[in-house]
């Protein structure tokens, strides 16, 4: 009884100190010569940071904080009057190199479905090579043509699957009975249906274009010029993009028309023209004199030769 008696008079008397000093902050006036400004920078995180770090090193794990992937992509998608459009740049990278100048980075799902991956290039390539194979399954066996949707669900549940461990971000385009459809899909398998989406690194600057000037039933020229437009924000703010510009677009009627490297916003060969090398560099045939033109097997390979086919007769 002392014990509970003791218990409730602690528990009381911390009530009515918290209620005191909630109430000094309800009611404390805020006076700048002793509050300091308002706005600014806010470091409230930095000593949490400080501390999440030491946890870190004390239990022997990686001393950095973890830090967002970069895709070193930009794609996009909107759907207009007719159908989808979908767009890519062509960079690969590898860390801070460029990996491949002119990759494809919209790939096939079915007949009027495609799909724009950003992220790991394997993972993007061989995840939807699956759901490609799955989908064409599926169609044989039900006797009618895939749905966006359906897609969309065999993309999530995999990704899901995997916990993020599959780095494949997707912008999901296509058309069906429906209707046409844009969904985005994360790598962790979350998925949002939207008239107009971005992925991969570039995506704020290309969702810049997005904001300012999509509007609703938008004709297939405007749409093109519009995605276009997306993709090359994304190449000239973005340092893991760049290259060309590949444009997908699949009509309500079952046409697809693939536009690949539609733009080269930045060309080479002028660059490579403008440099001046010496004719020294340049050899021409029969510089190099050929001394011979004989060839003499050596003696120990035509012996082991015949050793082979020797034994290899006796076992048969």
């Amino acid at each position: 009884a002392l014990i509970h008696e003791i218990t409730s008079q602690q528990a009381s008397l911390g009530l009515s100190r918290a209620s005191s000093n909630m109430s000094e902050l309800v009611n404390q006036e805020y006076n700048p010569s002793t509050s300091g400004p308002v706005g600014g920078f806010n470091f409230d995180n930095v000593h949490r940071n400080k501390m999440i770090e030491k946890m870190a090193a004390a239990s022997g794990s990686a001393t950095k904080l973890p830090s967002a992937m970069s895709t070193g992509t930009t794609i996009s998608g909107m759907v207009f009057d007719g159908g989808v459009v979908l767009g890519a740049d062509t960079r690969a990278t590898n860390g801070e190199e460029v990996a491949e100048k002119n990759c494809e980075k919209i790939h096939y799902l079915a007949p009027t479905m495609y799909c724009c991956g950003a992220g790991t290039a394997a993972d993007t390539e061989k995840t939807t090579e699956l759901i490609s194979s799955q989908l064409e399954l599926m169609r044989m066996e039900t006797h009618s043509p895939s749905r966006v949707v359906t897609a969309c669900t065999m993309l999530k549940r995999m990704l899901f699957r995997y916990q993020g461990h599959i780095g494949a971000a997707l912008v999901l385009g296509g058309t069906d009975v429906n209707g046409p459809h844009i969904y985005q899909i994360y790598p962790h398998g979350s998925t949002g249906k939207l008239p107009y989406t971005t992925m991969g690194s570039g995506s704020l600057a290309a969702m810049a274009v997005y904001e300012s000037s999509w509007r609703e039933g938008m004709p297939e020229n405007e749409a093109v010029e519009l995605v276009q437009r997306t993709i090359l924000a994304g190449i000239f703010n973005d340092l893991g993009s760049g290259s060309n510009c590949d444009i997908c677009v699949i009509r309500n009627d079952g046409t697809v028309d693939m536009r690949r490297n539609v733009l080269k916003p930045n060309p080479v060969q002028p660059l490579r023209d403008a440099i001046q090398r010496s004719g020294r560099l340049t050899m021409p045939p029969g510089v190099t004199p050929v001394l011979d033109t004989k060839f003499t097997p050596h003696p120990d390979s035509a012996a082991a030769t015949t050793e082979e086919s020797t034994a290899m007769e006796v076992e048969a």
